[in-house]
């Protein structure tokens, strides 16, 4: 097949890009075998489904009217800036999505940047017009300030509109949704403006790896776009690494893509995306070119991350009880493994050999991956996230957030002083129907532990995004938290009685019936400073018949914590250990007589 078009679908969290690139799938005809009939196809791992959003970029191919469309699904969320900043390097042309009634929101900002960076062409689809809210004519409007603000040419000023209803199957270039039938506008319009790939075929092979999966029986495939040339399978070629080094390979397999499928084929041209199996050792970032006189393309620019923790071996009275792998040498070599997929990350020894400190784009970008690890049978602790500091001209710099909050008005009193205590500067502040929207910039550091206490504050009724800003002068120091814990002063189990007595003390994060030990930490003090708490007593028994259900009764529900929560909730003297079957919180110093000297 000779046209060929790559795009990418971006677009900020929750505005139904997977959604959309299902009905695309569906309504070209492509064969899909069984998993047509499923809904939202293209999020297919186990996380993605339970939080509703997309973590890791993942590549489709339709087939309409004689056109091959490579399109490439992005995250929305900053934190997986890195998966968005390698596939961008895919395509040609971006399809931007914009909810009719939010507008354009932060995400869309990041992500729109790097494409408009890269010189792509732009189609803007205002999507969910069939909102009852939806705000057409004001949705395009800030769309094309947005562009403006980010520097975007006069030709990529010059975009495509279509309107769509992508959860109806519907699309049109007039937002009337009585008159669309189906989505075919946008694959006219993908053909009609999206330019073809620069196709030198008859040049020396060179293609760009970006993204590694892997296969129980081809071993580490390697995706990426044919810049130049043809590639054949079982053809000899040279793979020239990040740092230089080159050595030869033979390529055992060639995939190209069809619908989500990978099928086998015996030769591909440039422009096309490609996956391939038999280079050994093959990384994002690699370059795929002839056996002899390879030539290396540029390689990718990816944004330093700007958080770490530090992941150790579990080393509390029950490690070992829950986790298959727990040992240092299991946990280094899945983090090394990470790094292949993950360029965002980075990896460095700690300060002994059972401590590792990981680097990220944020706190949601290493709780996923605490996430996956826990998933799969990890069992480790981690401390709190920190900030990563920069020596720049003999400065401390730090890094900083563009922070946006949308709060009923009532609250935003409470939302202005805890921005303050954090360091955090107001930009600008507007009120409409009873709702306050902020914009922020503050230091990163003052957005570790303000999301859970924003939501409390706000009954759960707050929408905070934030977009990295860049690496500023420090701040100065911020305000100690003025949060203690409750702490557990014996190892044993816990009791009704016992936590009857400790709630009054503050919050709890256990019930009745759990195995705790000396140091864990199991409630949040309602003062500030840490208390030390017996919840492992029995009632003494009695010659009375008491009621148990009294006691029962009373009981306050436990919060249960997230590992986003626990991450957010723990101070530098604490961690957060992980088991597959549960999140515990303690103090680094178990012994709680050694603690206080």
């Amino acid at each position: 097949m000779e046209n060929i078009r790559n795009i990418a679908i971006i677009a900020h969290v929750d505005h139904g890009k997977t959604s959309l690139v299902d009905v695309l799938l569906k309504q070209s005809g492509t064969d899909l075998g069984k998993i047509a009939d499923q809904d939202l196809i293209m999020d297919s791992n186990e996380l993605e489904k339970e939080r509703g959003i997309t973590i890791f970029s993942k590549n489709a191919s339709i087939q309409y009217e004689g056109t091959k469309i490579n399109i490439i699904d992005t995250p929305g969320q900053a934190d997986f800036g890195g998966e968005v900043e390698r596939v961008l390097n895919m395509v040609e042309g971006a399809l931007l999505l914009v909810d009719a009634q939010e507008g354009p929101m932060p995400q869309t900002r990041f992500v729109l940047k790097k494409a408009l960076e890269l010189g792509h062409k732009i189609i803007v689809v205002i999507n969910k017009i069939d909102k009852v809210n939806a705000r057409v004519n004001h949705t395009l409007e800030k769309i094309i300030e947005l562009f403006m603000e980010l520097g975007a040419t006069n030709e990529q000023l010059d975009f495509p509109i279509i309107y769509a209803a992508g959860r109806l199957g519907k699309a049109g270039y007039e937002p009337e949704l009585e008159k669309m039938t189906d989505i075919k506008p946008i694959f006219d319009t993908v053909i009609k403006h999206i330019p073809e790939p620069k196709n030198d075929a008859t040049g020396p092979l060179q293609m760009m790896t970006v993204a590694i999966s892997y296969d129980n029986y081809k071993g580490k495939i390697g995706v990426g776009k044919i810049y130049q040339g043809k590639i054949k399978n079982g053809q000899m070629v040279s793979k020239i690494s990040r740092t230089g080094e080159i050595s030869k390979h033979k390529i055992t397999g060639l995939m190209s893509f069809y619908g989500l499928a990978k099928i086998a084929v015996e030769e591909l041209s440039a422009g096309d995306i490609a996956a391939i199996s038999g280079v050994e050792d093959i990384l994002i970032g690699d370059t795929i070119s002839e056996a002899e006189n390879p030539m290396a393309l540029p390689p990718i620019s990816i944004e330093k991350p700007t958080m770490k923790m530090v992941f150790s071996v579990n080393d509390s009275p029950f490690s070992g009880q829950e986790g298959e792998y727990c040992t240092s040498r299991n946990i280094k070599e899945r983090l090394e493994k990470e790094l292949m997929n993950d360029v965002a990350l980075e990896l460095e020894a700690g300060k002994s050999a059972e401590k590792f400190v990981v680097s990220g784009r944020g706190e949601l970008h290493l709780a996923i991956l605490i996430e996956k690890m826990r998933r799969e049978g990890f069992e480790f602790q981690v401390s709190k996230p920190e900030v990563i500091f920069k020596e720049v001209d003999g400065k401390q710099m730090e890094p900083a957030e563009d922070v946006w909050i949308e709060v009923a008005e009532q609250y935003s009193g409470v939302v202005i002083e805890k921005m303050s205590r954090r360091k955090g500067e107001m930009k600008n502040m507007n009120v409409e129907n009873g709702t306050a929207f902020f914009h922020f910039f503050l230091p990163t550091r003052g957005l570790i532990g303000f999301r859970n206490e924003f939501m409390i504050e706000t009954k759960g009724t707050g929408i905070m995004n934030t977009l990295f800003a860049g690496y500023f002068p420090k701040f100065g120091d911020l305000p100690e938290p003025l949060r203690g814990s409750l702490i557990v002063s014996e190892t044993g189990t816990s009791t009704a009685y016992s936590l009857l007595n400790a709630q009054e003390r503050g919050k709890m994060f256990v019930g009745p019936g759990v195995k705790v030990y000396e140091g864990q930490v199991v409630g949040q003090n309602a003062k500030a400073g840490d208390m030390v708490v017996n919840i492992c007593k029995p009632k003494q028994l009695t010659n009375f018949r008491a009621k148990t259900d009294a006691v029962t009764n009373d009981l306050i529900p436990p919060q249960t914590l997230s590992i986003e929560q626990a991450l957010e909730y723990i101070n530098d003297d604490e961690l957060v250990e992980i088991n597959p079957k549960s999140i515990r919180l303690r103090k680094r110093i178990l012994k709680n007589n050694m603690r206080k000297g």
